[in-house]
């Protein structure tokens, strides 16, 4: 099942996630799509037919996103933005049109995973058995070295 609906050339809207309660819309001017002849499959077609899809999604100038998903954005995708500018690549596919949907497949899959939720904290709970008895071990070994370092007690003959 597709996660979001919306062709190249018209808005996104990524149906409602975790992190997304209500879905989100993206604009299709937030979008800007580069095409470029590509290196891979194609056969001589390669050669005459620009099918490989650079998409740029502007984050910081986005009017697509609040200022907090903005801000989660930027700092989930920090390492791949290139001066705010997230730059995705296709060009798996003979087709521009493929590549086009390979591209905003990608996008959408980035945005989803930045917008979702922290998991909670974990809970404190019982330590296992296990970390009991290593515990318990340790302490031993413990009580052991110091033993060692007591003073020797002469022989009373």
């Amino acid at each position: 099942m597709s996660t979001y609906t919306g062709h190249p050339g018209e808005d996104l809207f990524i149906h409602p996630a975790p992190g997304l309660p209500d879905g989100l819309r993206l604009r299709d001017e937030d979008l800007q799509e580069h095409f470029s002849r590509s290196t891979g499959p194609g056969g001589q077609g390669v050669d005459t037919t620009s099918a490989k899809v650079e998409l740029r999604f502007d984050v910081p100038d986005a009017r697509s996103l609040s200022e907090d998903q903005r801000r989660q954005v930027e700092e989930y995708l920090s390492p791949r933005l290139h001066h705010g500018v997230l730059v995705i690549q296709a060009h798996e596919h003979r087709s521009q049109w493929e590549n086009r949907v390979a591209a905003r497949e990608r996008l959408v899959h980035l945005l989803r995973e930045a917008l979702e939720p922290a998991p909670p904290d974990r809970w404190p709970g019982e330590p296992s058995h296990e970390s009991d008895d290593a515990r318990i071990a340790s302490k031993k070994e413990h009580a052991r070295t110091k033993a060692l370092r007591a003073p020797v007690q002469p022989d009373e003959e």
